[in-house]
């Protein structure tokens, strides 16, 4: 039984619903729980979607695939359960975001609060299977998830798109950089945070092209938990 598409989006998604190759993705998944453990649980694969309904979209975060290991997705990229020790890139990301709008580092990586202020924390790709990264890739979300960028991309107000790393960045042709805003950089994982995502200063980035185009900033303080 595949999860339910949030209302709000719908209509904007309805037509990629029903192509062929996304009831091949549902069954897939589905014959994936049957025999194994799937990350995240069926009722928060579109929490990103139904925390940012669509008319609220205002920055879009595009990260690759959920977190694998036990207990820590629930539909947000980058974000991890409430109780879930922060992951790296998270830390890398609450470093950058130290230096930049000089935010206080919360002991957790609960991102709701982001979500809720219109930043749509979109994986490429919606499950995985446990303890195994990119399980999912190829199966077909990366065909839905482009939807979304694409409706995103059409929407009448500007949007800022936060594409880190060379997997993000290969999403800039479904982006009208002439309308949009893109803030680019380096991954912030362990493994390039150091190659030009430290010290790129993307929040503050973020927030000027919100109020260059009168929308509110985002509040980023995560509370302790």
């Amino acid at each position: 039984m595949a999860p339910t598409i949030p209302l709000a989006w719908q209509p904007i998604l309805a037509e990629e619903t029903a192509k062929p190759y996304y009831a091949r993705l549902q069954a897939f998944v589905d014959a994936e729980r049957a025999a194994h453990t799937v990350f995240p649980p069926e009722p928060d694969v579109f929490n990103a979607l139904l925390l940012t309904p669509f008319e609220r979209v205002s920055v879009l975060l595009l990260g690759q695939d959920p977190y694998h290991d036990d207990g820590q997705a629930h539909g947000l990229c980058f974000s991890v359960r409430p109780g879930i020790s922060t992951p790296p890139s998270l830390v890398n990301i609450y470093k950058e975001l130290r230096d930049d709008v000089g935010f206080r580092i919360p002991n957790n990586g609960y991102l709701v609060k982001w979500a809720e202020q219109g930043i749509l924390m979109l994986n490429a790709v919606l499950t995985v299977r446990a303890h195994q990264p990119n399980s999912h890739k190829n199966k077909g979300w990366e065909t839905f998830t482009d939807a979304v960028i694409r409706a995103v991309n059409a929407k009448d107000e500007p949007v800022v798109f936060v594409l880190w790393g060379g997997y993000a960045q290969k999403k800039l042709k479904l982006i009208d950089t002439e309308r949009h805003t893109v803030i680019q950089s380096a991954h912030p994982s362990p493994l390039s945070a150091r190659n030009g995502f430290f010290g790129s200063r993307p929040f503050s980035q973020i927030n000027a092209a919100l109020s260059a185009a009168g929308r509110a900033p985002i509040d980023w303080q995560i509370a302790d938990l």
